[in-house]
């Protein structure tokens, strides 16, 4: 029984892990005014009647802080990039030239600024009621087994050690809040 337990809260704290890459690939997705490729992860491109990632038919970097630069493979790729942009509506506007795409990224205004911060607080609320959620998961785990016989004590401490996983989650949680607001804040 110990070991079904022992397997329960490393399956628990494997899926709390799962839950804090999730919540930072999303955030990488939020614009703080600076240059990120990962901005246009997610846009899939026509590629000979297949939808494919840009990164996967284009080079993508980042030449200074305000540009984001795309070289397709396939100068033919251009406009069909181009449109992909557009249609993912992301509030970019895309400048092609004939050899490169290129993003120009426009500064924020203060309002923009309080709106994506608001924004981030959303996901990472989410991001706290998912490991909640789990916990819950967890806890209910270990009272079955302690009514199908594993000692009261010893579910007791297990409780424990979940809500300090919990707890831990949560403070990294936070900390990842505070690390992107000062990033968004910051003109």
């Amino acid at each position: 029984m110990d070991i079904d337990i022992d397997n329960i809260l490393n399956i628990g704290k494997q899926k709390m892990g799962k839950s804090m890459d999730h919540l930072k690939a999303e955030l990488l997705k939020v614009r703080a005014g600076k240059a990120n490729v990962s901005m246009l992860d997610g846009i899939m491109v026509e590629y000979y009647g297949t939808p494919t990632a840009l990164s996967q038919v284009a080079n993508l970097s980042v030449p200074d802080p305000k540009t984001i630069s795309i070289q397709a493979w396939e100068k033919s790729l251009l406009p069909t990039i181009e449109q992909a942009i557009f249609a993912a509506n992301l509030g970019l506007t895309p400048m092609n030239d004939g050899e490169f795409i290129r993003i120009s990224i426009p500064p924020m205004t203060e309002e923009r600024r309080k709106a994506l911060v608001k924004q981030v607080k959303s996901m990472c609320e989410e991001a706290k009621v998912g490991l909640r959620n789990e916990r819950q998961k967890l806890m209910n785990a270990v009272k079955e087994e302690v009514k199908n016989g594993y000692p009261e004590d010893s579910g007791k401490k297990k409780e424990k050690e979940i809500q300090e996983l919990t707890n831990s989650f949560g403070d990294m949680v936070n900390k990842i809040y505070e690390a992107k607001e000062k990033d968004i804040m910051t003109v």
